[in-house]
């Protein structure tokens, strides 16, 4: 177990390599990535598919090793003692992990069971989760009959059935409809408050972020670009967004050049046919934006003001918008 004194969780260094196939060269998924995470935090890896999150989760719960860099997962160093790190975790992965033809008791008795706790203890714990999730009334149904929302949510309590220190969620409401989604994160932090425990989340969902995790990495071509609680990354960016679509007949350049000279306007910049900007009162300046590219005789599809966002705080720090981030297919393994 960790001392109160030290990280939960401490990346260092790390940097993973994969073969490019076919004698391509080798891609990286982590290129010198570092964090660490304070003991009873909901810590979050926010980043798009291919960022190098899952290669991090991987590293940390002893299924891959580093190329280089050092990681202590509950102040236990995972390439020296992965046995003694696997005890003290919960991992729960990206896609299902229980029995669809088994009923959920058996899903979390099995769970308990592989982890050396007594039948007897594995009952009580199985109820207890069972009825913490809202599970209870399908407790003795097959799996096959959950509902993608219930099914993640047994996946969660299997993850939880030997009392880990700290739990990987690996992307746990990938694929879940809004709704769902909305359920599991309030059983999540309740679930956090409860056991007391360290929860390690990876999401490329940035309301997901922005709800569940107390404090983030920003996590960018295997590397953290920036950490921080959501709010100070917000907060950091002074001013408010404005940005402006144009239309598929504008001259983008033009249109640059146009609102560059704009009073007040920082921050420019264009992706695809959206110009972006900053400004200490949006609304102020978002008449000016609009005046300067009709006085250029450009047209303009839609705009809009709004407070910073973990979008913008990305963008800031990328130099490009979360939307846009999409990987390479080599990429998406990571």
């Amino acid at each position: 177990m960790t001392s109160s004194n030290s990280p939960a969780i401490e990346a260092r260094g790390l940097s993973k390599t994969y073969p490019g196939g076919r004698g391509k060269p080798r891609v990286s998924a982590l290129n010198d990535l570092s964090f660490s995470a304070e003991s009873g935090t909901i810590f979050g890896l926010l980043g798009p598919n291919g960022a190098g999150k899952s290669t991090t989760v991987k590293i940390l719960s002893t299924l891959t090793r580093p190329d280089s860099g050092t990681a202590t997962v509950a102040g236990i160093d995972v390439a020296r003692h992965p046995d003694r790190v696997r005890r003290a975790i919960g991992f729960v992965a990206q896609k299902q992990v229980s029995d669809p033809m088994d009923t959920g008791r058996e899903n979390l008795m099995l769970a308990g069971r592989l982890q050396g706790m007594s039948t007897r203890d594995a009952r009580a714990r199985a109820i207890e989760l069972l009825h913490r999730f809202s599970l209870a009334e399908a407790a003795d149904r097959q799996v096959q009959s959950y509902s993608g929302g219930m099914a993640r949510k047994l996946d969660v309590a299997i993850g939880l059935m030997h009392h880990p220190s700290v739990l990987f969620l690996d992307e746990p409401t990938t694929g879940l409809d809004p709704e769902a989604r909305a359920e599991l994160w309030a059983e999540l932090r309740a679930m956090a408050a409860a056991e007391h425990m360290t929860v390690l989340l990876t999401t490329h969902y940035l309301e997901e972020a922005d709800h569940l995790a107390s404090r983030l990495a920003i996590v960018d071509h295997g590397r953290v670009v920036v950490e921080g609680t959501p709010e100070q990354l917000k907060d950091g960016l002074r001013g408010d967004a404005v940005l402006v679509e144009l239309t598929p007949s504008t001259d983008v350049a033009l249109a640059l050049t146009a609102v560059s000279g704009v009073s007040g306007l920082g921050d420019v910049m264009v992706e695809g046919r959206m110009i972006r900007g900053r400004a200490a009162v949006g609304a102020t300046a978002l008449p000016l934006v609009l005046g300067a590219l009709d006085a250029a005789g450009l047209d303009v599809a839609s705009a809009t003001v709004a407070r910073p966002s973990l979008d913008d705080v990305y963008l800031k720090y990328t130099g490009h918008s979360f939307a846009n981030a999409e990987p390479t297919t080599q990429e998406k393994a990571a």
